[in-house]
């Protein structure tokens, strides 16, 4: 996919990965829509790129999903790209998780990518295409015993049900030319170890394999513009792979 005049449907887009990927779209000639809680910071971020909407979402309400979808549908009149990116993380012990915090979670990290997927299916299937990517965690594809200090099990068991639910969906939504999509991220220099729903930062300060949130970003771009059903970022893969 050629990205340049795609529009181009961003969660999370007001900080880390988010952020970094709108600028990188941006540059590439998309128009976006950006989504987040945070209304000023997504309003100074649109006033920044050539082509930007802000479209103030809380993730965890259903109905803001929905109306996230069709504001940017009815501003654009077509919707090429979802990248659902926003997400939260949790790092405790599986015995010591908070209920409530593991259901948020989960709300964020899988519910929310499923009914924003829901309700640009139908957008994607009338105009002929499109490409769905989601952003998973390379907590997902190590070995369990690689993650036992950390205690990140719970929030890899999200990205386990993305990681279905994606992969799955790419073989139902073929015959329709939507194109779903996994990227997966290692450790990256973000906030993310700072706003975990439970639990202490876990992410190996000073690490060489961190990646930065705009080496994610280009994974992103790469995902849609060879429409891939997996991509990891390099460090993840040689973490995986050598």
């Amino acid at each position: 996919m050629e990205i340049a005049g795609k529009v181009v449907l961003i969660t999370g887009a007001s900080s880390g990965i988010g952020l970094a990927t709108a600028r990188l779209f941006a540059q590439k000639g998309a128009r976006l829509a950006l989504a987040a809680r945070s209304a000023e910071k997504l309003a100074q971020l649109a006033s920044e790129l050539p082509e930007a909407i802000a479209v103030p979402t809380d993730m965890r309400d259903e109905a803001a999903v929905r109306r996230m979808v069709a504001q940017t549908q009815e501003h654009y009149q077509r919707i090429d790209v979802l990248i659902n990116n926003a997400g939260q993380g949790l790092a405790v012990p599986i015995e010591q998780a908070n209920i409530e915090a593991y259901r948020s979670i989960f709300e964020l990290n899988v519910v929310s990518v499923l009914v924003a997927m829901q309700a640009v299916i139908p957008i994607m299937r009338t105009q002929g295409g499109g490409m769905i990517v989601n952003i998973s965690s390379g907590t997902s594809k190590l070995p369990p015993e690689r993650y036992k200090t950390s205690a990140v099990g719970l929030y890899a068991s999200t990205k386990y049900a993305l990681n279905a639910i994606t992969l799955i969906g790419r073989e139902e939504l073929a015959a329709d030319n939507i194109s779903l999509g996994v990227v997966y991220p290692g450790v990256t220099a973000t906030d993310f170890y700072t706003s975990l729903a439970q639990g202490r930062p876990s992410a190996p300060a000073g690490s060489t394999s961190v990646d930065s949130a705009e080496s994610v970003a280009e994974k992103i771009l790469e995902a849609v513009e060879t429409q891939a059903a997996e991509v990891y970022t390099d460090n993840l893969k040689k973490a995986l792979f050598s």
